[in-house]
């Protein structure tokens, strides 16, 4: 199966700042960065994989000041470093499509895949918070359809840009004077809907072709997007019946596009609080739990939900909210979420603060392991993004206890195969020409 390290300051848990063994200014502790990555590089992942935001809001400026995720390294600045100080890992980021440009995106991915020699990967989001819009000087956020379609349109232009240059493209033969043989350069001529990119690229081919393109989200928007153009999907199902369907359905549709199954990892978020038996697990994890401020937990979860349910009972069921008023597949999810498993909103917040939304487990190393195989022999995902709790310990505990077992029943590998991310990751290079963008626009 292929893992992910997915950094979140502190731990993915909310109130992990808070806790004793908690790094408080793990956002902006750049040595602290780099010992989480040397370690995730000694438990053998596939990738340490960061998200980013673009707007400083999220709920009101009271629960903003009990959390960690408020201030951190812009992601890409600690790509840079982290790939001087691994050998392995994959260094994946996240950029969004909506509020930036494809030829600098481009270039700057196409240089960290450069100077990490093959290990670069994409994130491509379409940024969902409303607020991030003030960031660069619109009134309104712009509207999901309009972000898909473009970024549909922002991926392939990358994609081109990243190609720009044939294999030995570069003879740099001194005798004849002759740098690049320009019958390896392919210029772009880009005219779209959204952008009119000429190109080329002035970065040197990629040890591993093009970095590794990751995406997230779970609608119908989202399903399309990855089918076409992703490579490893980080999703968020709940329940094995869910990942199945979505596993399903997204191999499914990259027929359409020419694509094997193969070519792309599906790999949810995966929270884990594990350690020698299911009581002491299940102890750290409540430590955690009881950290919780009530009033960060209520306001985290409306802005998930995209609903206020600041007025409602703690102990009471989450009220009936019509669907076009929930803010987007995630929201939907979690909806579903309390209502099958009977859920109070304290619960549910609970829950959703530890866990952002993603699938928890305790237990022993057995127990977690007897959950991943399940997942993935029974087709519901290709692999983990692994979102430990609290850092660093909780990633110490995956690595000293759970991997050896994955490894044990032969899961997991027990040393790197590959020198790239997208040979770690079993990805072919994908096919490039520039009449796939001139058929797709």
């Amino acid at each position: 199966m292929k893992l992910g390290m997915f950094y979140w300051p502190c731990g993915h848990h909310i109130a992990a700042w808070r806790h004793p063994d908690g790094v408080a200014d793990s956002g902006g502790n750049l040595p602290h960065l780099i010992e989480l990555a040397q370690m995730a590089e000694r438990g053998l992942f596939d990738m340490f994989f960061m998200a980013d935001s673009v707007s400083f809001w999220r709920g009101s400026l009271d629960a903003l000041s009990r959390d960690a995720h408020c201030a951190w390294i812009e992601p890409f600045t600690v790509m840079g470093a982290l790939a001087q100080h691994t050998t392995n890992l994959g260094l994946v980021c996240t950029a969004t499509s909506t509020y930036e440009q494809p030829f600098f995106l481009a270039r700057r991915f196409a240089s960290l895949d450069i100077i990490s020699r093959g290990r670069a990967g994409w994130n491509l989001v379409t940024t969902g918070n409303e607020s991030a819009a003030q960031s660069f000087g619109y009134d309104e956020h712009i509207e999901k359809s309009v972000r898909y379609r473009s970024a549909r349109e922002f991926a392939h232009v990358v994609r081109g840009l990243w190609n720009s240059w044939g294999d030995d493209a570069f003879v740099h033969d001194k005798e004849a004077g002759i740098f690049f043989d320009k019958d390896k350069l392919q210029v772009l001529e880009h005219k779209g809907e959204f952008y009119r990119v000429r190109g080329p690229l002035h970065v040197p081919a990629s040890p591993q072709g093009e970095p590794v393109l990751v995406q997230a989200g779970a609608s119908e928007d989202g399903r399309a997007l990855a089918a076409e153009t992703a490579e490893v999907v980080f999703g968020a199902s709940q329940t094995l019946a869910l990942a199945q369907e979505f596993y399903a359905d997204v191999k499914t549709r990259m027929a359409a596009f020419g694509r094997h199954p193969d070519s792309l990892k599906i790999m949810p978020g995966l929270s884990v609080s594990v350690a020698e038996t299911h009581e002491e697990a299940a102890a750290k994890w409540n430590v955690l739990q009881d950290l919780i401020d009530p009033k960060t937990g209520m306001e985290l979860l409306s802005e998930r939900l995209h609903y206020d349910i600041s007025g409602f009972d703690v102990d009471d069921y989450l009220p009936a909210i019509p669907i076009d008023e929930l803010g987007g597949s995630r929201a939907e999810l979690i909806v579903e979420m309390a209502r099958r498993e009977k859920m109070t909103i304290r619960d549910l917040y609970r829950h959703f603060a530890g866990t952002r939304g993603h699938r928890h487990i305790t237990g022993s190393a057995t127990e977690v392991a007897d959950f991943m195989e399940e997942w993935v022999t029974e087709r519901g995902c290709d692999g983990f993004n692994i979102m430990p709790p609290l850092f660093p310990s909780g990633l110490e505990d995956f690595i000293e206890l759970v991997i050896p077992e994955l490894q044990r029943r032969g899961l997991y590998r027990t040393e790197y195969t590959g020198s790239t991310l997208r040979e770690n990751l079993e990805l072919p290079r994908p096919p490039w020409s520039a009449r796939d963008l001139k058929q797709s626009a």
